[in-house]
């Protein structure tokens, strides 16, 4: 087993440092022990990295830059974490629980963001528009400054590659916020910048509090914009805070998404849909496939064979599990498997069925049985709510019209699914359901090049694909009159 170091710090200005708010100890969700401690950050701190991300900023330093050597920069950290993909995929199985072929597959993912940023570094350009012969009228996209970003703990690596390789490659300097639960794997962004030579003040990471550095960041007068990925209630809590300064935000926030699954569909390939789709990352993505709404006809065999899946898988501790395949890890916290275990309860008392699952299982550490709910109707809070663990509820729908109106009954509306052999059918379907993506016949189909983001409280703005780039920059308009 590879060393853990027992403390890790904050990089601001340029420097590793303590944190003004002291230490806080980072546990091992497959022990349930504490693993590490990592310097905690207070407002203090938090005004510190921005005057420093607001003086390089100001200084010239990234905007002077042709895009494309900013798009290198870029290329160059994502090709350093590409290097230590073992090292890092460590100390993120550790800190946040998942299954050591998750953890290598997201630091795989969060250098692809680099790549694909890095080459997008020169597309963003103005146009000129026509207004008659005594005028040339063109535009010009520019960043807008400091780029506040506030990332979560489920995809601690891969949610933050994104926010920051947009950021830089359009000339804004980044201050990052890290989840206090898994605040271990950002350092190597910092590591990274440096080895690739991002100027410094360009990029600061550091992890605190929600209520403290979180606040402060968000409600900073001199933060200009703000990317956040969380909970609803906290992205609220954000959207306030920018409002007061008036400030764009780009907002990520839960989900409740559904797969609609017709009588034609092939269950059996569902089968993989589900597998990934709910227990990768033990359910802890803000996109799982928590929902599924099934024909009538077909009901009771899909009920099976989503049971088989959550039956078939081995839990048990990240460390343990490093090839790909039917297994699964911790949830992040006791806090998380309690309140998803609670949840889970709930329903059965509201009369769903536990088909398999419900439980926390007796192992050291925080695990949860795959959980298949059936018997379960749209407005039970199951139906309703983000469990953001491995609990997958099954309804059931009678004709097109009842599968969508079922999908759309929620608050939510990040992505949605259907699965059928008919294409008239899923194109209507696509239409018809209110989400921000639309996967048809395999869930998680896309990928960094796919715009990702929500429709009602699932948020605003888009990230992943060229268009997140656009929410890293405003459009300047420059009207000349010609002599």
């Amino acid at each position: 087993m590879r060393n853990f170091p027992a403390r890790w710090h904050n990089w601001i200005d340029g420097e590793w440092c303590d944190g003004g708010g002291g230490w806080i100890t980072v546990e091992d969700p497959g022990s349930g022990t504490a693993l590490c401690e990592h310097a905690l950050a207070d407002a203090g701190d938090v005004d510190r990295a921005v005057a420093s991300a607001r003086a390089c900023f100001d200084s010239g330093v990234l905007t002077d830059m042709r895009p494309v050597e900013r798009g290198r920069l870029v290329q160059a950290m994502g090709a350093w974490l590409l290097q230590r993909v073992d090292e890092i995929a460590h100390v993120l199985c550790r800190e946040q629980g998942k299954p050591m072929w998750e953890a290598r597959a997201e630091v795989t993912n969060a250098a692809r963001y680099f790549e694909y940023y890095g080459n997008q570094a020169s597309t963003l350009e103005g146009k000129s528009i026509p207004l008659g012969s005594g005028y040339f009228d063109f535009t010009h996209p520019e960043p807008y400054g400091v780029s506040a970003q506030i990332v979560p703990w489920n995809f601690p690596l891969e949610i933050a590659s994104r926010s920051i390789a947009c950021g830089l490659v359009t000339g804004n300097s980044v201050v990052l916020k890290s989840s206090e639960m898994t605040p271990c794997g950002a350092a190597y962004f910092a590591r990274a910048a440096m080895e690739a030579g991002v100027p410094k003040g360009a990029l600061h990471i550091f992890t605190g509090l929600g209520a403290e550095a979180g606040a402060a960041l968000a409600s900073h007068p001199d933060v200009n914009q703000i990317v956040f990925t969380g909970s609803v209630a906290t992205g609220q809590q954000i959207a306030a805070a920018a409002a007061s300064t008036v400030v764009p935000c780009v907002l990520e926030l839960g989900g409740k998404s559904a797969a609609i699954v017709h009588d034609d569909a092939d269950l059996e390939a569902f089968e993989t849909d589900i597998r990934r789709g709910i227990f990768v990352n033990s359910g802890q993505i803000c996109s799982a496939l928590s929902r599924v709404v099934v024909h009538e006809s077909v009901h009771d065999e899909l009920v099976e064979r989503i049971a088989g899946v959550a039956r078939g898988l081995s839990v048990g501790p990240g460390l343990e599990r490093t090839e790909f395949g039917p297994n699964m890890g911790p949830m992040v916290s006791q806090r998380q498997r309690d309140r998803a275990v609670a949840m889970v309860a709930e329903a059965q008392g509201a009369r769903a069925r536990v088909v398999t699952g419900g439980h926390k299982l007796n192992l050291p550490g925080f695990f949860m049985e795959p959980t298949v709910l059936a018997n379960v109707t749209p407005d039970m809070k199951i139906a309703q709510e983000e469990v953001f663990g491995p609990v997958v509820s099954v309804l059931k729908f009678s004709d097109e019209a009842d599968a969508i109106r079922i999908a759309n009954g929620t608050q939510y509306g990040l992505v949605a699914g259907v699965f059928t052999r008919s294409l008239d059918r899923a194109t209507r379907a696509a239409r018809g359901l209110r989400a921000g993506q639309v996967f048809v016949n395999e869930w998680f189909a896309g990928g960094v090049e796919t715009p990702f983001g929500g429709y009602g409280k699932s948020g605003y703005g888009r990230e992943k694909g060229s268009e997140a780039l656009l929410n890293y920059v405003q459009t300047k308009n420059v009207a000349i009159k010609l002599g």
